[in-house]
């Protein structure tokens, strides 16, 4: 019963600690992804490309709202279906 109760905690302490590293990179990449895209003609649009972009290159979203791309490398190589750039 004692083993019982070890894994169970094991695997609830791993589930947990992934939920709030997941959780922690969707608030900073939400933030970063405001700024980025607060000066874009079409908000929403920019605001999910760089959300998708942010996760994917593990918080890193380039500073100011144009440009600066260098600074991400990850974020600068998506690329769309038609190859073009992905990230705002």
């Amino acid at each position: 019963m004692k083993l019982v109760v070890v894994q169970f905690s094991i695997i609830f302490l791993i589930l947990t600690s992934s939920l709030f590293v997941l959780s922690t990179a969707d608030s900073s990449c939400g933030g970063k992804c405001n700024v980025r895209c607060s000066k874009a003609s079409q908000h929403d649009l920019c605001i999910k490309d760089c959300n998708i972009c942010c996760q994917k290159c593990k918080g890193c979203v380039p500073s100011g709202t144009y440009g600066n791309k260098d600074q991400c490398p990850c974020y600068r190589d998506i690329k769309n279906s038609k190859g073009g750039p992905k990230c705002p």
